[in-house]
Order: structure tokens, then sequence, then C-alpha cells
């Protein structure tokens, strides 16, 4: 007689099966196939890594082969001499001390200021608000040829008259100006749009401040978006080479990119010493990236799933 229940069964050596695996679990580990798009995907990545690969190529040459045409792809004896010689060149290090300065300085300001003006563009309610913010979005389709001389003349001022190391020929020169920048409010602003405001709410119900919401609960939940804007102003401020070339006039306070065109010659330029510091100068902004690479993807992935 039936008692209702199945008798569990066990293998031959007395032993429960293994659970079966489900359908959606072997879909979910099958190993990704290529698709059509990899045929176009993988040339295009080859044409972007090709100026890399020739720098590296001729950072690794002599000058003869430097100037050599067709160009040669593979060094006969590599020279492995160049990267010091380039070091040697020029005061190389106290270039790369100089961008590293400037670019740690403007990152942490940036993340900052543009973390608060952010937030209350996202948040408080005051008067002029969407005409406030409409009037820094157009700042954005400004050129920086625009505005080039006003800054000068302000950063001229507050050398004169605030501080000197704020003037003109001096590294305060090179942060005080990119502070703050319209691209971080508004990358910031519409990060935190898509935060629950029930979690503020309920820290103000607490007593918490503004001020208060903003350091212990919004930004603890931003921090892929300022990974990314901080990798990015990272990225533009260790690379920018218009505006320290007009506002620098010294080797002592000069920054990287600076730097390398004293490598260039009136007559000619030794290519593989530049070439070789140039290098050497992507070094910080690779390891940047791989720092914060899982936060960049998860910024990216987020903006992505919300939009």
């Amino acid at each position: 007689m039936s008692t209702g229940t199945a008798p569990a069964l066990t293998s031959v050596t007395g032993e429960p099966p293994a659970p079966l695996i489900e359908p959606t679990a072997r879909r979910r580990f099958r190993p990704h196939r290529p698709s059509a798009w990899h045929l176009v995907l993988i040339p295009i990545t080859f044409i972007l890594l090709a100026p890399f690969f020739l720098m590296v190529v001729t950072s690794l040459e002599t000058p003869a082969e430097t100037r050599t045409f067709p160009p040669v792809l593979i060094p006969h004896h590599p020279q492995w001499a160049n990267y010091p010689h380039a070091l040697d060149a020029a005061p190389f290090v106290r270039f790369m001390i100089n961008s590293a300065v400037v670019a740690i300085v403007v990152v942490a300001a940036n993340l900052l200021l543009c973390s608060v003006a952010g937030y209350a563009f996202a948040r408080l309610r005051f008067l002029g608000r969407g005409v406030l913010f409409a009037v820094l979005m157009a700042t954005l389709m400004v050129p920086f040829q625009v505005t080039m001389i006003p800054e000068f003349l302000i950063v001229k001022w507050l050398g004169t008259n605030v501080w000197n190391q704020l003037g003109i020929d001096h590294l305060g020169a090179l942060i005080v100006p990119n502070m703050a920048t319209a691209f971080g409010i508004f990358f910031l602003r519409q990060f935190f749009l898509t935060l629950p405001v029930e979690l503020e709410e309920a820290a103000r119900i607490d007593g918490t401040s503004r001020l208060g919401v903003l350091f212990k609960i919004v930004l603890p939940l931003s921090l892929p978006a300022l990974a990314t804007l901080g990798i990015i102003q990272f990225l533009w401020s260790w690379n920018d080479f218009l505006w320290p070339l007009i506002i620098i006039n010294t080797a002592s306070h000069a920054p990287l990119q600076v730097g390398l065109s004293m490598l260039q010659g009136s007559h000619s330029t030794e290519w593989n010493l530049l070439m070789a510091g140039t290098l050497m100068s992507q070094i910080p902004i690779l390891a940047a990236f791989v720092f914060a690479q899982r936060w960049f993807v998860q910024s990216l992935a987020y903006a992505g799933i919300k939009s």
C-alpha cells in the first residue's frame, strides 16, 4: 500500500545523487559565442592600438631609424637606454611632480565642489535654479579659446592682489581655474537624481543636516560616479597643454606636457627620446584607470540601466 511519498533515489555507492542542473543554470555558464560585431570591433581595436604600438617602437629605435621611410616596425637593436636618456635630457622628474600636484589637487577640488553644487541643483529648491543651471550648461558650448584671455587676466589679478602663488608662472594658476567644472556639476547632478530620495528624507527626519545627508548617505552611494569623474578630470588635467603653455614661463613650474615639448628642438627633434618620455608620461594615467576601473564600469552600467 502506497504511503504517498516517493522513496529517495540513491546511487550505486549508497550516496544520494548530485542535484540536477537547471537548464537556466546551464545557459548562464555557457561560454559567450562571438557575434558578427566582433568582425567589426576587432579591426577597429587594432587601428586604435596602432599609434600606441608605433610610440613604443619609436622609443626603442636609434635616431637614424626614426627618420627612415618606410618606418621601421621592429628595431634591429632595441635602445633601452633611450628611457634614462629622456630623463636626463630635461628635468623629467620635476615635470611629473608638478603634473601630479596639479592633477591631484584639481581632482580633489572637483569631487568636493562639484558634489556640493550638483547636490544643490538636484535636491534644493531655490529661486532661479532652472535659469542658473541652463546658464551653467551653456558654458559647455563656449570654447576655451574664447575664455583664455579673461582667465589670464583673472589669474594675473589674483597673483597681484591676493597671493603671488596664484599668479602667472605658478602652479596655483593651473589649479584655480579648474577647481570646479560645469561638466562635473552636470554629471554628478544627473547621478544624484537617480538615487532614491526616501533615504535622504529618513535621515532628515532623524535630524541630519543637508551636508550630513550629502556626506553620510549620498556620496557613499555615488562612488561609481565619483570615480568616473575623478578619472576624467585626472586625464584632462594631466594632458592639458595649451593653458600651461600660456601661463607657465619657467621650467621649474612646467607640467609634464609642456616639459615634453622642450625635447623638440628648433631645427630637429630626437623622436626616440620624445616617444620614450611620452610613453612614461602615460603610466600614471593607466595606473589610475586600473585602480578605479571597477567603479568606472559600474558607473557606465548603472547609467545604462537608468537611462
